[in-house]
């Protein structure tokens, strides 16, 4: 969701004059402070969006964080938190998904161990914080720029022989297991409504699975999928980047429904997002 559907005052992008500025409004408070944005002309669309498609947030946030967001639109469903981690049905987590959840963890490393290994450079100049993710995930708030060349390949090697994958999203290292998916989630919203295609959309590695797995998807030409240049046949890339790219991914899923729905396609959509 971040930096793919609303993005922060650092994520904003914005490389017109002042005076060429899109019209901006908050999509997230904190503390009394905006914290998220998205343009006028993507909350429109998106209201747009969830009212001729099934709309599902789909986000690496934890269920709090991900409270904080409001998306335009009619009440959505269901929302997908914490990496997969909860499936919210009219806002609360189901059991039977947080009971699969459980039994997928538990093929990985524990959560634990990971935590410990992190808990070693935590003290270190560049590391600003260690979090824990409802008891899930990890991840370290980081200084980027501050770095050790080779602590990332390492930290993701260490992980991988543990069940895990490490992914890094603006000033944050994540360490999430294998087995907790944004698509495993949305593939069980997707049998729970019937759905026909599944359109995707996000910019992070945690998103890749979630987009290959979609009939069609757009990421943005920004963030960690593009600095890889990670690229699918069915993928398409934003011409432009920062909040105009979400405005721009926003278009391309409404104008997708819009030409299936006049086929008779009924399509599920789910604009994932990171933390």
């Amino acid at each position: 969701m971040d930096r793919t559907l609303v993005y922060s005052s650092a994520a904003l992008g914005l490389t017109v004059p002042d005076d060429q500025a899109p019209p901006l409004v908050v999509a997230e408070v904190l503390h009394g402070e905006p914290l998220s944005f998205q343009t006028r002309a993507a909350q429109d669309m998106l209201a747009v969006l969830a009212d001729v498609a099934t709309l599902v947030p789909t986000t690496t946030r934890t269920r709090t964080q991900y409270a904080r967001i409001r998306i335009p639109g009619r009440p959505h469903p269901y929302a997908v938190t914490t990496n997969g981690g909860h499936l919210l049905v009219d806002g609360v987590t189901c059991p039977d998904w947080a009971r699969h959840v459980a039994d997928e963890l538990a093929q990985a490393a524990p959560l634990a161990e990971v935590v410990a290994h992190l808990t070693r450079v935590r003290d270190e100049p560049w590391v600003r914080k260690l979090r824990v993710a409802d008891e899930m995930f990890t991840y370290l708030v980081i200084e980027r720029g501050q770095v050790p060349v080779g602590y990332v390949p390492d930290l993701t090697a260490w992980c991988a022989h543990r069940g895990w994958t490490v992914s890094v999203q603006g000033r944050k290292v994540y360490c999430v297991p294998a087995t907790l998916t944004k698509s495993a989630a949305v593939r069980e919203v997707a049998r729970r409504t019937d759905a026909g295609d599944v359109l995707a959309a996000g910019d992070s590695l945690l998103d890749a699975e979630l987009l290959s797995s979609a009939v069609r998807g757009v990421r943005p030409a920004h963030g960690e999928l593009h600095e890889t240049d990670w690229r699918a046949p069915h993928v398409a890339v934003t011409t432009r980047s920062g909040v105009m790219g979400g405005e721009e991914i926003v278009a391309r899923l409404l104008a997708d429904v819009l030409s299936a729905s006049g086929d008779g396609t009924r399509l599920e959509t789910r604009p994932p997002a990171r933390a």
